[in-house]
C-alpha cells in the first residue's frame, strides 16, 4: 500500500536521533558530531502538521566540542539524551554522557546530567542505547560494553551497573524485565524493587559524577537466549534491535542481521529479518524477511499495530506487527541509511532521519493504522461468497432446479 510521504532538507544537520513528545511536537537531534567539521550540535524542536509540514519551534545549541545526540528517549515532557562531553573533559575522565532536558511551550531547556559511561584513553564510546520504561520511572543506558539503569528522571542509580564481554545493541522494559539485546544473545534480567528508593540527587556533588551506593543490588539474569538456528546462529548473525509490544509483555519484536557466509571465495547476500517472539516460553513465533542489506533503526508504534524499519539500501518499511506483512516501502527515502525513527503518540504519523542532513514525514492513514489485513480478508471472502452465489445459480438454471 502506498503512504503519502514528504522528506524536508536541514541545512548542515545530519540527523541521529529522534522522539515525539505528542501528536505534533517532534525533538530531533543531530550535528556534525566531536569533529572539527564546523557544524555544530543541536537539539530542535518542530511543530509537524497533518499536511506533514514542519515548523521549527526552538533549537539549543550544545557547549562547543560536545558531540552530537546520539540516542534518545521520551516521556512526553522531558527527553534524555546520549551525548558525549567535550574533549577536555574526556582527558579528564569526565563525561556527563546521559542529559534530561525539559521541554515547556516548546522550549528546550538543561535539567541534570550524569555520567554513567567509563573514559578510557581514544575511545570513542557513546552512548547508543537511551529506553524508557512504559511507565516513564525507569531508564536504561548503555555504551558498546556497559548499561546502566537509573531512575528517572533523578537519574539515581538503582542497580549495579552491567560489564558485558558482547556488544550491547539494544534494550527493551517489559513490565518486571529488562531485555538487553546483545550481537549474540537476548539477555533477561528481573528488574529490582525500587519502591523504597526515594534518593535524589545530591547538591553537593559534582554533576555527572554522584557515587553509587556498593549496597545498590545486582541484576540478575534469568534467561540468555541465543540467535535461532534458523538465521546461522551467533557465527552468522547478529541482534541489532528488540522492542517489546506497548501492551502486550508477552510479545517481543527482535531484527536480525545475517552475516554473509563465504563460498568459494564469494561472499552471500546479506539478510535482514524481522521476528516476533512469545517471551512466556521464548520461542520464535513469525518470522520475516525485509531485505538483503541490514536494518539500521527499528521502531513500533505506540498503539502496536505497526513496526517500522530504516535499512541500509536507503528505505523504509512499515510491517503488519501482528502477520508481520509487509505494509508498505519507501524506496530510497534518504541519501544515506536512516539512522532514526519516530512514531507519534497516536500512531498516525512515523518520521524517518538520517546524517544525509534530512527527515521524512510520512503519514500512516487510518486503513494502514487499524486492521488493514483483515480488511483485506473480508474484501476477498466477499469476492468469494458472491463467485460462489454466482456458480450455484449458473448450476441451477443449468439443470432446472
Amino acid at each position: 500500500m502506498r503512504v503519502a510521504h514528504t522528506s524536508h532538507a536541514l541545512s548542515a544537520f545530519p540527523v541521529y536521533s529522534s522522539a515525539f513528545l505528542s501528536q505534533s511536537e517532534l525533538v530531533i537531534g543531530g550535528g556534525g558530531g566531536a569533529t572539527k567539521s564546523g557544524i555544530k550540535n543541536k537539539l530542535r524542536v518542530f511543530q509537524v502538521g497533518n499536511d506533514r509540514s514542519i515548523e521549527q519551534k526552538h533549537e539549543l545549541e550544545l557547549a562547543r566540542g560536545e558531540d552530537a545526540p546520539m540516542s534518545m528517549a521520551t516521556d512526553g515532557k522531558t527527553i534524555v539524551c546520549g551525548i558525549n562531553s567535550a574533549s577536555e573533559m574526556l582527558e579528564k575522565g569526565e563525561n556527563e554522557n546521559c542529559r534530561v532536558f525539559d521541554v515547556d511551550d516548546g522550549k528546550l531547556s538543561f535539567v541534570r546530567a550524569k555520567g554513567t559511561l567509563l573514559v578510557k584513553p581514544d575511545d570513542l564510546d557513546f552512548q547508543k542505547v537511551t529506553v524508557l520504561s512504559f511507565d516513564g520511572s525507569l531508564l536504561a543506558v548503555a555504551g558498546p560494553n556497559d548499561l546502566s539503569l537509573l531512575s528517572y528522571p533523578s537519574l539515581m542509580p538503582v542497580a549495579q551497573s552491567l560489564k558485558l564481554d558482547k556488544e550491547i545493541y539494544d534494550a527493551t522494559f517489559m513490565k518486571t524485565k529488562l531485555i538487553v539485546a546483545t550481537t549474540a544473545d537476548l539477555q533477561v534480567y528481573s528488574l529490582p524493587d525500587t519502591s523504597t528508593n526515594t534518593a535524589s540527587p545530591s547538591k553537593s556533588k559534582k554533576k555527572g559524577k554522584q557515587k553509587a551506593s556498593t549496597s545498590l543490588p545486582l541484576l540478575v539474569c534469568e534467561h540468555v537466549i541465543d540467535i535461532p538456528s534458523l538465521f546461522g546462529g551467533a557465527s552468522g548473525s547478529s541482534f541489532r534491535a528488540a522492542r517489546i509490544h506497548p501492551t502486550l509483555d508477552t510479545v517481543l519484536y527482535t531484527v536480525v542481521n545475517t552475516v554473509p557466509s563465504r563460498s568459494r571465495g564469494k561472499s552471500g547476500p546479506r539478510q535482514a529479518h524481522v521476528s516476533k517472539w512469545n517471551t512466556e516460553n521464548w520461542t520464535v513465533e513469525k518470522t520475516r524477511k525485509v531485505g538483503d542489506r541490514g536494518i539500521t533503526c527499528f521502531s513500533i508504534s505506540p498503539d502496536g499495530k505497526l513496526l517500522g524499519y530504516g535499512s541500509s539500501d536507503l528505505s523504509v518499511g512499515l510491517l503488519d506487527a501482528t502477520t508481520l506483512n509487509p505494509v508498505s516501502t519507501i524506496l530510497k527515502a534518504h541519501e544515506f541509511p536512516p539512522t532514526t525513527l519516530a512514531f507519534n503518540t497516536n500512531s498516525s504519523l512515523l518520521v524517518s532521519g538520517s546524517a544525509d542532513n534530512s527527515i521524512r514525514v510520512i503519514t500512516l492513514p487510518d486503513q494502514v493504522r487499524g486492521s488493514n489485513w483483515s480488511f483485506f480478508m473480508l474484501i476477498i471472502l466477499t469476492l468469494i461468497v458472491l463467485m460462489v452465489a454466482y456458480a450455484l445459480q449458473r448450476y441451477s438454471n443449468t439443470f432446472g432446479w
